[in-house]
């Protein structure tokens, strides 16, 4: 089974750029996901590095695929908040690649502290991110579908 982690951060994202649709916002709002979702009891607790990466690797090119898929679906006019919202979602956990590739985060030690606990992680939550992945998949695929409201002015 493919399990999601950044997939979640990053569908979410996008459907908060599809519905901000104002690039600055929509990553300001997408950063501020980030932190809601993992406060949120999610599946975790890995217990070793290689079992981490046989996890992170396939959600990590899962994630891309997404963000790619997204960003060429969304109207033109959206496409940058869209962008900007995945981005600003995805952005915290930047940390597992830096300290696994250069053994530090690039983020200041409080916000390392505070990232980590936050996270009510189990291993037995594997259904609720598939379940997530579902519903903002589907719901950034119906705001993008949206047509933006006009006003009622004259034309």
């Amino acid at each position: 089974m493919i399990r999601v982690l950044l997939t979640n951060h990053v569908l979410s994202g996008a459907l908060i750029g599809a519905v901000v649709r104002r690039p600055v916002p929509a990553f300001a709002a997408g950063v501020a996901s980030h932190f809601v979702l993992d406060a949120v009891p999610h599946w975790g607790d890995w217990g070793s590095i290689r079992r981490f990466l046989q996890v992170a690797v396939p959600d990590g090119l899962i994630s891309l695929a997404a963000m790619g898929t997204l960003t060429a679906l969304a109207p033109a006019e959206r496409r940058p908040a869209v962008l900007a919202g995945m981005i600003g979602a995805a952005l915290p956990d930047v940390d597992k690649p830096a300290k696994l590739w250069f053994g530090r985060s690039p983020w200041p030690r409080a916000v390392d502290e505070f990232h980590i606990r936050i996270q009510p992680e189990a291993s037995g939550r594997a259904h609720i991110e598939l379940l997530a992945a579902g519903a903002f998949g589907a719901a950034a695929l119906a705001a993008l579908g949206r047509r933006p409201v006009r006003s009622a002015g004259p034309r």
